[in-house]
């Protein structure tokens, strides 16, 4: 059986609350990688390599991590021994994350991102089951790209969101549905696996990343941000419209100007489902099914 390299980051899935009835006020990122492995028991029956590669809660998540987690995966990719490789993450930006990996890395063998909505003391805690599930997943001959496993169910990490505050099956993929599903164990594969050109990690600066915002189109929204976003030096923007990626006079105006001089713009919908479609003669680009901040993600790397 080939190897299974495991990365820990922090997350709920190793937080702790006071109370094992308390859900929502813990503290995330307190337990360590080596911990949540010996926590789950059939684990033992696989070949684990454990690596720390950060212990944050995921709403702090840096550029610096996302670099460090890509050279250290690309080396562990790089071994013939290992068959995939499982990430546990906190939820808030999982999905940026593997969106990230997924441009930078596209890689042949699974990355299985995986987390929890309930921390590892919780009465029902769902992160022992998920991290079973991913380490499945990644040791399968099957699976590939990167990918999310959380609750059962296996999405693309190029098209995985956060779709619930609280609830443990929180992911889904938007309207392209999951990818596949684990079974007590058992894969049951319902599209093909992602794949991609990778950028590469000689793509991703060291630091200096170049600054890209989100601004959203409301009632009552005006230029004011944009122009001040362009003060601060920005160098993209995505705008989160309305239905379409629609945006209000005084917005698209700035998001004119600022295009105008320099800054990257792409439109994206703040709304939950569907695509933006550009309509014709539109000259603020669309961001076709992308999410705000897989948009912004994208403007980023488009920009290094």
């Amino acid at each position: 059986m080939k190897r299974i390299v495991i990365f820990g980051t922090g997350g709920t899935i190793a937080g702790q609350a006071r109370s094992a009835a308390d859900n929502t006020g813990y503290v995330a990122g307190t337990i360590g990688v080596a911990d949540l492995i010996a926590a789950v028991p059939p684990l033992a029956a696989f070949p684990i390599d454990a690596e720390q590669v950060a212990q944050i809660d995921s709403k702090d998540m840096t550029f610096a991590v996302w670099r460090a987690l890509a050279q250290r995966l690309a080396h562990h990719l790089a071994r013939e021994e290992v068959a995939g490789i499982v990430v546990t993450h906190g939820t808030d930006t999982l999905e940026e994350t593997a969106y990230f990996l997924h441009r930078v890395l596209a890689p042949t063998r699974p990355i299985v991102l995986t987390a929890a909505m309930r921390p590892a003391g919780a009465l029902a805690a769902d992160g022992p089951q998920n991290l079973l599930d991913a380490v499945r997943l990644a040791s399968s001959q099957e699976a590939r790209g990167v990918l999310v496993c959380m609750a059962g169910t296996i999405h693309a990490g190029c098209e995985v969101r956060k779709a619930h505050p609280y609830r443990v099956n929180a992911f889904d993929s938007g309207d392209a549905g999951p990818l596949a599903y684990i079974e007590e164990g058992a894969l049951r594969r319902l599209r093909d696996w992602p794949h991609g050109e990778a950028l590469g990690l000689a793509h991703v600066p060291h630091d200096d990343w170049p600054r890209v915002d989100i601004v959203l189109n409301h009632a009552g929204a005006d230029g004011a941000l944009v122009d001040a976003l362009c003060a601060l030096g920005a160098r993209g923007i995505v705008a989160a419209g309305t239905g379409n990626g629609t945006l209000g006079a005084p917005l698209e105006a700035a998001l004119l100007r600022a295009q105008a001089g320099g800054v990257a713009v792409l439109r994206t919908s703040r709304t939950a489902r569907g695509r933006v479609i550009d309509t014709p003669g539109a000259v603020l680009p669309g961001a076709g099914v992308l999410t705000p901040v897989q948009a912004r993600i994208e403007l980023m790397l488009r920009l290094m």
